[in-house]
C-alpha cells in the first residue's frame, strides 16, 4: 500500500489551493494510498533553510538538521512514495510557507559534487498545484521551473495549474472596492470550468498513486 503525503501551502480552508489538494488526495485515495496530509499554515513555527549546511556532512547527508515544525513534513516525504503538494500564487510567486519547504527539501539533497549533484536515493514522484486569479498561462516558465528543480532533486514531478479562481464569495462588497475583475465572469468560471479542474486534479491524484 503506497503512502502519499499531502501537503497545503496556502492559508484558505475550503478555497481553492484547499479543495484542489483534496481532490488530487482523494484520487490518490482511490487508488488505495494512505494519506498522510499536513497543512503548512497550521504547524509549529518554522522558517526556511538557514544555510548552516549542516546537510552536506556526510553522515547527515539528504537530511535537513534544522528542527522545527518542517520536520515532520520533511521525514514523511523522505519516507513516503508520493508527494502531492499546492500554493496559491502571491505576487507571482508561491507563498512563503510553499518556498520555506521547498528550499529545505531540495537544499537537503543538494552535494555541490559534480559527479553527483542530488544524493536522493529515494525518488519520490510530485504533483505539484498552484492556484492563482491570473489566467492559468500566465505561469508557465515559473510552474516550468519548479517542475525542472522537483524532479532533479525529489523526483519525478507532474503539475496543475488553476487559473483565474474565485477569491470571494461578494466581490460587490463595499469595504473591498476590487473594481479590476469582472464578479459575473469568476462566478460563471467557478461555476463550469471549476468542476472540471477538480476532476483533473482527482485524475492526476490517482495517477500519482497509480505510479
Amino acid at each position: 500500500m503506497k503512502k502519499i503525503v499531502v501537503v497545503n501551502a496556502g492559508p484558505r480552508k475550503g478555497w481553492n489551493t484547499d479543495i484542489l489538494v483534496s481532490e488530487a488526495a482523494r484520487g490518490a485515495e482511490s487508488e488505495g494510498a494512505v494519506i498522510e496530509r499536513f497543512d503548512l499554515f497550521r504547524l509549529e513555527k518554522y522558517t526556511g533553510c538557514v544555510s548552516c549546511f549542516g546537510c552536506k556532512k556526510e553522515r547527515f547527508k539528504g537530511h535537513c538538521v534544522c528542527r522545527d515544525g518542517l520536520t515532520p513534513v520533511l521525514d514523511a516525504i523522505r519516507e513516503s512514495d508520493g508527494l502531492i503538494i499546492g500554493s496559491p500564487n502571491y505576487l507571482s510567486q508561491m507563498t512563503a510557507s510553499f518556498r520555506a519547504l521547498y528550499e529545505r527539501l531540495i537544499f537537503q539533497n543538494l552535494t555541490y559534487n559534480r559527479e553527483t549533484p542530488c544524493c536522493n536515493e529515494h525518488p519520490v514522484p510530485v504533483l505539484l498545484i498552484m492556484t492563482s486569479n491570473a489566467p492559468d498561462t500566465a505561469y508557465v516558465d515559473l510552474v516550468r521551473g519548479y517542475q525542472q528543480t522537483l524532479s532533479r532533486f525529489v523526483g519525478p514531478a507532474d503539475t496543475f495549474v488553476g487559473g483565474n479562481t474565485l477569491q470571494l464569495e461578494d466581490y460587490s462588497r463595499t469595504d473591498w472596492p476590487w473594481t479590476m475583475f469582472d464578479p459575473e465572469a469568476k462566478r460563471a468560471r467557478r461555476e463550469t470550468v471549476f468542476p472540471e479542474e477538480r476532476r483533473q486534479a482527482f485524475e492526476k491524484g490517482a495517477a500519482l498513486a497509480r505510479g
